[in-house]
């Protein structure tokens, strides 16, 4: 049987090679000329003291300049000022609207939109899930939350929306807003947490705020990505058309990038909902409120309660604006549509009103269930018979211990055991070899920005987490996203699974993680791989089924098995998804270093986490910038740059 391919240009079979080996070649003569002069300039395998930058003075000055003008500097009263009240003003009415339209009103409302959009099906759905917030007695806090989501969201999809499309539209804006996005993706939460704080204050401006800088990122990447991988055959027609460059953007490229953005609202929309608990750090209220207070606790329970809501609202907004975006092209609207508007809005005021006026808005307090005791119990029971004493298998408590020694403390001893200098030559040389001379400065640049910011030791610990549970993270996602991109049933039934681990707040699943593994590092790796899968998955499936079909149909009439058309065409062709998937993987996973800081994972994730409860911007805010230069060194060593794409294709 004939090899199928992809169509895809290739140089002559053996340049790649001996353009490696020629690179190789050169870093191998700098490693052999720099690495005896640094070695006898600053012996020993960590960073020398001698090359570090203390940083603590400044930011101090700069918190305690904060604090100080921040009543009486213009910057602050004219700027700052009047976004803070925009926000609250804003997400003020929604609230408030939530509240005069009721429980019953607000049901009947979120059902009516997604009969419209969707079917009688999602309307049901809908409505069982706004009922089961307040059967769960988390009615209010679910207002609350929801209204801050609603502003939080929009300004997400709007501020990647714009930074996707100038990204997507220029080369230059594409390799400008790249390290931008990488640091609003990768800073941990609670390392900007501080800094927004000392300029908005501790509420409602600054959870917004956050949420915007931890969710419109993966907006900004797919919209860029859907606009890029836009027909070229479709784009070509257009232009002899006569069209403009605007005309061409409205009408074709976006259009035909409307799957990828659909995928970036579901991501921004999870994301979003997830920040609900470490916004409710800074005083957002609502539901991560109450998660917060029972996770003090240790209630799993209670923060079970807390957080069940947040993922209904989480599908119900999924599955909402995904049928709406499924919707938008399909035609004029004609006078029936109107009229079942106009019903459905009279049906939905006639209920609102008829509650009002039974002065009944509040869910009744008597409809009720209680939750949390029976969690407790199955909590109590899982670590009674699962940590340890399980027969043949061993138990959760071994199975974490073996990770810890067999995968973690290799990596780590292996990473700290190198020289200093070596880790730099090595980290150029990943990049140089995918990339361009360019990208290996700017790797092990940023690996150096690590050693200089004097956090080199701990940043290595934190790398070893970093890749096991990167590694274990890709092979899983890739298995998963493959399966469901070739099987339709499975990816239904995948899909609510998927929305559940993605937007549960990271506490919440992180106590019976805790309660299972224990406490330390293997924890941490569990919960950065349970929260970064998801992205992975949905990403490759989606980049699969984009595979032309044509290719596909091409392949079977040529008799390629199904195994045949996976590894010659689909994956070849899909490779800028499965990029895409490797570097959200990473930020994902780098994203939950922080939260790895507080169940025993240590290093930089610990400092950030300690620097926000001491006030102490130096170090969160260092600790922070070492683990953005991690995210920016493992992109640049696994995203290949354009040219050195088309110099190894």
């Amino acid at each position: 049987m004939a090899t199928i391919t992809a169509s895809v240009p290739r140089a002559t079979p053996g340049a790649p090679r001996n353009r490696a080996l020629r690179k190789l070649a050169v870093l191998a003569v700098l490693a052999a000329v720099l690495g005896p002069l640094a070695g006898a300039h600053w012996a020993g395998s960590t960073w020398p003291h001698a090359l570090t930058v203390d940083l603590t003075e400044p930011l101090t000055g700069a918190s305690t300049w904060i604090i100080d003008n921040r009543d009486s500097h213009p910057l602050f009263l004219y700027f700052f000022g009047y976004i803070s009240n925009a926000v609250v003003i804003c997400v003020r009415a929604v609230y408030l609207f939530l509240l005069a339209a009721g429980w019953a009103g607000v049901t009947a409302l979120a059902a009516a939109v997604a009969w419209r959009v969707a079917g009688v099906r999602l309307a049901l759905g809908t409505a069982a899930a706004f009922l089961a917030c307040g059967l769960l007695g988390m009615w209010v806090p679910t207002m609350q939350t929801l209204a801050l989501m609603v502003i939080a969201v929009l300004a997400s999809v709007a501020v990647g929306t714009l930074l996707g499309l100038a990204a997507g539209l220029s080369d230059r804006m594409d390799r400008a807003l790249r390290p931008v996005l990488d640091t609003m993706q990768v800073l941990p939460a609670f390392a900007y947490l501080l800094p927004v704080v000392l300029v908005f204050g501790i509420g409602v401006p600054a959870a917004v705020l956050a949420t915007v800088v931890y969710a419109a990122p993966p907006m900004a990447r797919l919209t860029a990505l859907g606009l890029r991988g836009a027909d070229a055959e479709v784009l070509e027609a257009v232009e002899s058309l006569g069209a403009t460059a605007r005309q061409r953007l409205l009408t074709a490229r976006v259009p035909l990038a409307r799957k990828e953005l659909l995928l970036g609202l579901n991501q921004t929309i999870m994301m979003a909902l997830s920040m609900a608990v470490i916004a409710s750090v800074i005083g957002a209220g609502g539901l991560g409120d109450r998660v917060y207070q029972a996770l003090a606790s240790v209630d799993v329970g209670a923060a079970l309660a807390a957080g069940i809501p947040i993922v209904l609202l989480a599908v119900v907004l999924d599955r909402v604006t995904g049928a709406a975006g499924e919707r938008i092209g399909d035609g004029p609207r004609t006078s029936a549509v109107w009229w079942l508007h106009g019903a459905l809005a009279a049906a939905v005021v006639a209920v609102a009103v008829a509650v009002r006026l039974a002065a009944r808005p509040d869910w009744p307090t008597g409809w009720t269930v209680n939750i949390a005791e029976p969690v407790d119990r199955a909590v109590d029971w899982m670590t009674a018979h699962l940590y340890s004493g399980v027969p043949y298998i061993g138990g959760t408590a071994d199975w974490a211990g073996h990770f810890t020694t067999w995968i973690l403390d290799p990596v780590r001893a292996g990473l700290q055991w190198l020289p200093w200098w070596s880790v730099l030559l090595i980290v150029a040389a990943l990049a140089w070899l995918i990339g361009t001379w360019r990208t290996a400065l700017t790797a092990a640049g940023a690996m150096a920005a690590v050693g200089a910011l004097g956090v080199w030791k701990p940043a290595l610990d934190t790398l070893s987490q970093v890749l096991a549970a990167v590694a274990v993270t890709l092979i899983a996602g890739f298995a998963t996203g493959i399966a469901a991109a070739r099987s339709d049933r499975f990816e239904r039934l995948l899909r609510p699974v998927l929305d559940v681990f993605q937007t549960m707040p990271q506490f919440v699943y992180l106590i019976p993680v805790v309660a299972l593994f224990g406490v330390g590092r293997a924890p941490a790796v569990a919960a950065a791989i349970v929260y970064a899968l998801p992205a992975v998955v949905r990403i490759t499936a989606q980049g699969l089924r984009q595979v032309d079909p044509a290719a596909l149909e091409s392949a079977r009439s040529l008799g390629a098995t199904r195994g045949q058309q996976l590894r010659q065409i689909q994956l070849p062709l899909a490779r800028p998804a499965l990029l895409l998937a490797v570097n959200q993987g990473l930020v994902l996973v780098l994203a939950v270093v922080v939260i790895g800081g507080l169940v025993g994972g240590g290093a930089l994730g610990y400092q950030v986490v300690f620097g926000l409860a001491q006030g102490d911007l130096a170090t969160g805010l260092v600790a922070g910038v070492a683990i953005v230069c991690l995210g920016l060194m493992l992109d640049r060593v696994t995203q290949p740059t354009a040219r050195g794409a088309q110099k190894g294709a």
